[in-house]
């Protein structure tokens, strides 16, 4: 597999490298793209979690609070 980095990815890769903390360009990359796929995973549960409240709210599935006090109380489910 080859990839084509720009001069600025490059110069970034070898500072990680000269850094000590990655043996090599492999082991950057490696770890740049579990982070990306991480990040990838995040993503879609905050989009999957958004459309379901977007249809409660649509829904009229919903309760109004006053304060950040009275939502952290309703999110714990205390009275």
């Amino acid at each position: 597999m080859n990839i084509s980095l720009t001069p600025e990815l490059e110069s970034a890769i070898k500072r990680k490298v000269d850094s000590g903390l990655y043996n090599n360009a492999s082991e950057v990359i490696r770890e740049a793209l579990r982070i990306a796929l991480k990040h990838d995973q995040e993503n879609d549960w905050l989009q999957r979690e958004a459309a379901i409240g977007y249809a409660q709210l649509e829904a009229g599935e919903v309760t109004q609070v006053s304060s950040k006090e009275e939502f952290i109380k309703m999110v714990r489910g205390e009275d």
